[in-house]
């Protein structure tokens, strides 16, 4: 093919889990950066009281298609929904719909996906994988299928510290296990799940291992391509720098420590690559050996946007406290995030509201929790399929699908990404950053007091009445004196 762009001309595309935030990115680049693409069938079900329509037509009037809205006012013509179950046998797709795909679709993507950590092993089995098998059996019934492309995870062997781009053996034969946990109750599933998943941190990652096996099973019947993203934060570049819209991975921790609430660990990948993959390999989509960005930088910038262009209302200043030392890391728990959410909690009874901060401290604590496993370790991604893929893109299409990571700045991306929390996610009006610099002023100066009111008690409750402790005081300012008049006259004799 002579580019992407020409490539998609004319083709009709399946989208799973359209309304996702992977999802929303892939639907809205194909229909600005492919205008020629002849339709988007996307799988949707009716959620949370609102019909298929209403979400689809929700989605549509989202600040990301706005790019697309002033370039094509009636690009939701190209949009197609289709109802479907992912937990219902075939999908719960209608007949006449599966005639309608079987007869048209050029290319899928299966975006579709349970991304909670903690999600019940029969549950996660049932989305990751029964429903990528579902899908799979639709795929060999469609007439002109050129591509399935399925989005995994790059932790999906987070077992192995070494990364290739293959697929490898499974922890258990899918069949087998989808089996056994058919007949089980609920408890016993939940009880065995240890076991089941093994060195794996959780059924997000076991049941993305199976999955990749069942996509696999399939490779010579159809043409097969899977994309292993690593934890997914805000848009790099497109349709605009920071975009984001949910609470999910790096982004609820970023807000969390803006707020001055809870420490972070943060990571990112980038999403666009999944438009210009189409073939029968495996992409790892990571930054880690390419352009490695350290935690310590991340909390760094992140700490620095926030106070630059703090949140609305923080509980405390922006701050993170990254270690990995077991006791100071509980020591900056208690004292930095526990008593003070306990003395406002207590504040917020006594005035009586309903107290909350340590209930959300908890919320937190927990996400955090389900994120340590992957910030507290280091993996080695091999890419040279991604390497592969740029070098037979055109020059055009390489500005048009850039996924170069080395040419993605981590301080500029971070300073977006934070800035895109706070407008995309909370709704902040940027115009009010002078109002919330001045709140983070009165929180350094409550901070400068309570610190200052700490150690006078503490010198007239201890100090004061011990002989020894107040030499021992008196002996340690002394000494921090000498030391800064030493230093004083050093630089006085040196300037």
């Amino acid at each position: 093919m002579a580019s992407v762009v020409e490539y998609y001309a004319g083709k009709n595309v399946l989208i799973t889990g359209a309304t996702g935030f992977m999802g929303k990115v892939l639907v809205e680049k194909l229909l600005r950066s492919c205008p020629e693409v002849k339709a988007l069938y996307i799988l949707v079900r009716p959620k949370a009281g609102q019909s298929m329509q209403q979400r689809v037509s929700d989605m549509m009037k989202c600040k990301l298609f706005d790019r697309v809205r002033e370039e094509n006012p009636d690009f939701h013509q190209k949009i197609i929904p289709i109802s479907s179950e992912l937990t219902q046998p075939g999908l719960a797709i209608s007949p006449e719909d599966v005639e309608k795909l079987t007869a048209c679709i050029n290319i899928v993507f299966h975006c579709a996906a349970t991304i909670r950590f903690d999600e019940p092993l029969k549950h996660a089995l049932q989305l990751n994988v029964i429903a990528t098998q579902q899908l799979l059996s639709l795929a060999q019934q469609m007439h002109h299928l050129e591509a399935f492309i399925h989005i995994s995870t790059a932790y999906a062997n987070c077992n192995r510290k070494h990364i290739d781009e293959v697929i490898y053996p499974p922890p258990v034969e899918p069949k087998k296990l989808i089996d056994s946990l058919e007949w089980m109750d609920d408890g016993i599933v939940r009880d065995i799940t240890p076991r089941l998943i093994g060195d794996r941190p959780n059924t997000y990652t076991y049941t993305k291992a199976l999955a990749e096996y069942v996509v696999q099973q399939e490779q010579d019947k159809l043409n097969i391509g899977i994309i292993r993203p690593s934890i997914v934060g805000a848009s790099w570049q497109e349709p605009f720098p920071g975009w984001i819209d949910n609470f999910n991975g790096p982004s609820g921790v970023f807000i969390a420590a803006g707020k001055g609430i809870l420490p972070n660990r943060p990571q990112n990948s980038v999403p666009k690559l999944k438009i210009s993959s189409i073939s029968a390999l495996v992409y790892n989509c990571t930054t880690g050996g390419i352009n490695p960005f350290h935690w310590g930088e991340i909390e760094h910038h992140v700490m620095s946007s926030f106070k630059r262009n703090p949140l609305e209302q923080a509980f405390r200043r922006p701050n993170a406290n990254i270690t990995s030392n077991y006791l100071i890391n509980q020591y900056w728990i208690l004292v930095s995030h526990k008593f003070p959410a306990f003395i406002y909690d207590l504040f917020l009874r006594l005035s009586g509201q309903k107290p909350q901060m340590m209930r959300i401290f908890n919320r937190l604590h927990k996400a955090i929790s389900l994120l340590e496993y992957f910030s507290s370790q280091d993996w080695e991604w091999n890419s040279e399929n991604m390497n592969m893929l740029m070098g037979q893109l055109t020059p055009e299409d390489r500005k048009t699908f850039n996924f170069d990571v080395r040419q993605l700045n981590w301080p500029e991306y971070i300073e977006n990404y934070c800035i895109g929390t706070k407008k995309y996610v909370l709704n902040e009006d940027m115009s009010d950053i002078p109002a919330a610099r001045q709140h983070l002023r009165k929180l350094r100066n409550i901070r400068y007091t309570f610190n200052t009111l700490l150690i006078v008690f503490i010198w007239r409750v201890f100090i004061a009445r011990s002989q020894m402790a107040r030499n021992i005081w008196y002996f340690v300012v002394s000494l921090c004196f000498k030391f800064l008049s030493y230093f004083r006259a050093s630089s006085t004799l040196t300037i």
